[in-house]
């Protein structure tokens, strides 16, 4: 289960799809802190204390729109990966993308699990329970 405090960093650039997660995380009673970066850029920013203020102690999980403007996911995956101090970050997609292309890229960056967005809000709130039921920030 989660551990106290252990934060969230979400990914993504749509506002609503913002809200939709913080609402539906909210529901489930999760408390923790969740960041929100609207592009890669701004998210290995965040991460790394460049340009941002540095998120300490990192997050525990990292949810990751493959959608995004100026950096896509994949490429944020590939730099995430790349960067020694970062790459054993957990990260799960959360996308709108059903493409087999998509989620093959996205599990060569060693993804913990590649989820297509649901459409009705009591479906992202179950799938935020079960993401965060199966979750273990330790890595156990």
């Amino acid at each position: 289960m989660i551990a106290p405090n252990a934060a969230i960093l979400l990914v993504e650039d749509d506002r609503v799809d913002v809200m939709t997660v913080q609402r539906a995380l909210k529901k489930i009673g999760f408390a923790n802190p969740v960041f929100v970066a609207r592009n890669g850029i701004d998210a290995l920013g965040m991460l790394r204390g460049q340009g941002f203020e540095k998120i300490v102690p990192p997050p525990a999980l990292i949810l990751l729109d493959l959608n995004l403007p100026k950096m896509s996911g994949v490429e944020f995956l590939e730099q995430l990966r790349a960067d020694p101090e970062l790459s054993a970050m957990r990260v799960i997609v959360l996308t709108s993308s059903n493409e087999p292309k998509d989620r093959e890229a996205a599990f060569r960056y060693d993804v913990e699990d590649y989820i297509v967005k649901p459409h009705s809000f009591d479906e992202f709130a179950r799938a935020m329970d079960v993401i965060l039921s199966y979750w273990d920030p330790d890595g156990s």
